[in-house]
């Protein structure tokens, strides 16, 4: 069994910036693709990023120049740096993956979700 979990998310003022971090756990696992989405309230979920386990990356349009994707394989784990917050980017963050697990296919995992709120 494979579990992810989001850190970070909180409350900031437009302008301001937060960190994200994703954490997986579990046995027997070997990590893939690492992704980043975003679910505002009445809205599909989004990509945000993605990172390849080789730390190609990639960002939606809209958070370009602002938002920075990495990971620490080592670790576990995924991070997404967020500078100058928007107003539009408050949504609830979610950590994704595709995981080869102790069965040894390749699963996609989801975490819980973090709440990211910026206050204009």
């Amino acid at each position: 069994q494979v579990h992810l979990e989001e850190f970070g998310g909180g409350l900031v003022q437009a302008g301001g910036s937060l960190r994200l971090s994703c954490v997986v756990s579990g046995s027997s696992f070997s990590l893939n693709g690492m992704n980043w989405y975003r679910q505002a309230p009445g809205k599909q979920r989004d990509l945000v990023a993605l990172i390849t386990r080789g730390g190609r990356v990639d960002y939606a349009e809209s958070v370009k120049g602002r938002f920075t994707i990495s990971r620490d394989n080592a670790k576990n784990t995924m991070y997404l740096q967020m500078n100058s917050l928007k107003p539009e980017d408050t949504a609830v963050y979610y950590c994704n993956a595709d995981v080869v697990d102790g069965s040894k296919w390749l699963k996609n995992y989801w975490g819980q979700g973090t709440q990211v709120t910026v206050s204009s």
